[in-house]
């Protein structure tokens, strides 16, 4: 039932969320690009800044370094685990068709364990300075929180020798937990594993507005003939 129905419904609005994104998303770059008084766009630029964001490591002696790590090794895990850990890929070979390489056991409870202790990093992180906890949603405390649900419990069910817990009671734990991250993935920042390389592109147009732009905020805020 967890790994049949619920999992194809999951599965399916996280599809049917993020293609609604990327709809959306595209709709609004062409609107901008129509608009825009600058033609120009550097993609070149964009791409590398892309890059940039996708692979921080530039970016992460400049603020809170060891926080910055951790959030990359917590990526990096949150990614890798779940695509190519091999039962995994077994599930997804027998229901596509096809597969691909797996990492090996070994491998993946080292990522699995790294993955737990960076989410665990990253909480003590928000919760912990005064800046961050100010700023901080309930979901960016809350995401990692359940992030944290399928690593542990996953990997529990691949250790039943270590594993206290009736084994179907840990799978039911394991598959609807995330069945749920599917269903959220949509619908909170966890979109943004798939989005961000539209990011940048997206705030690039934005910027080039319409040559008329800045009279016409003028106008609306009734305040044309006051100095800039």
């Amino acid at each position: 039932w967890a790994r049949g129905p619920i999992f194809k419904f999951a599965f399916l609005v996280m599809v049917l969320g993020l293609l609604r994104h990327l709809v959306l998303t595209l709709a609004g770059v062409f609107q901008a690009l129509h608009r825009a008084g600058d033609k120009n766009i550097p993609y070149k630029v964009v791409f590398r800044t892309t890059l940039d964001w996708l692979f921080p490591f530039k970016k992460m002696s400049t603020n809170r370094p060891l926080y910055s790590i951790i959030s990359v090794i917590f990526h990096i895990g949150l990614i890798l685990v779940p695509i190519f850990l091999l039962p995994h890929v077994l599930l997804w070979k027998r229901g596509l068709g096809f597969g691909w390489p797996s990492i090996p056991h070994a491998l993946a409870d080292v990522l699995t364990l790294v993955t737990v202790a960076a989410a665990i990093g990253l909480i003590i992180g928000r919760l912990g300075h005064t800046e961050a906890r100010r700023i901080s949603r309930a979901q960016d405390i809350l995401l990692p929180v359940l992030l944290l649900v399928p690593f542990i419990s996953g990997f529990l069910a691949m250790h039943p020798a270590s594993n206290p817990i009736d084994y179907t009671a840990v799978m039911l734990v394991h598959v609807m937990s995330a069945n749920l991250i599917f269903i959220l993935i949509p619908f909170t920042k966890l979109g943004h594993i798939i989005l961000i390389p539209a990011t940048q592109l997206i705030s690039e147009v934005a910027w080039h507005f319409p040559a008329e732009s800045g009279d016409d905020v003028a106008k609306a805020l009734k305040k044309e003939n006051m100095p800039i």
